[in-house]
């Protein structure tokens, strides 16, 4: 029978003991961020997300990640409602059109037929 190879505790056997960072392909980014593959290979495509490319590939670090939550992180307001604080009531927004006011009306009138002449039809045979 033959022994199994024997590898001595120094050597890292994975690349995460290497102290490599674990990279990702688009699916797993996309799964993280709740969207689609296509979405996340698209975005790096037009270079709007870090990524890291091998070969032809993409590839996503942990950071990369991190950055691409941040970037489309969505902060709240300047003046938000701070606790304690009775909020103003809502208007309504205006509206552009009102009902009542008169809108003029343009009438759009159809042009005159190209009428083609027997000198335009050409000879027939």
């Amino acid at each position: 029978m033959r022994q199994p190879a024997i590898t001595p505790a120094s050597e890292p056997t994975s690349p995460a003991e290497a102290g490599l960072p674990r990279l990702y392909v688009p699916e797993e980014v996309a799964a993280v961020l709740g969207c689609s593959a296509w979405w996340v290979k698209d975005r790096a495509r037009r270079r709007l997300i870090p990524f890291t490319r091998v070969g032809r590939a993409y590839r996503f670090s942990d950071e990369h990640l991190a950055e691409i939550i941040r970037m489309h992180e969505e902060r709240p307001a300047v003046n938000a409602q701070r606790p304690g604080v009775a909020a103003a009531p809502m208007r309504k927004p205006p509206t552009r059109h009102r009902p009542d006011a008169a809108v003029p009306t343009v009438r759009l009138q159809a042009r005159p037929p190209r009428r083609m002449t027997k000198s335009q039809y050409g000879a027939a045979a």
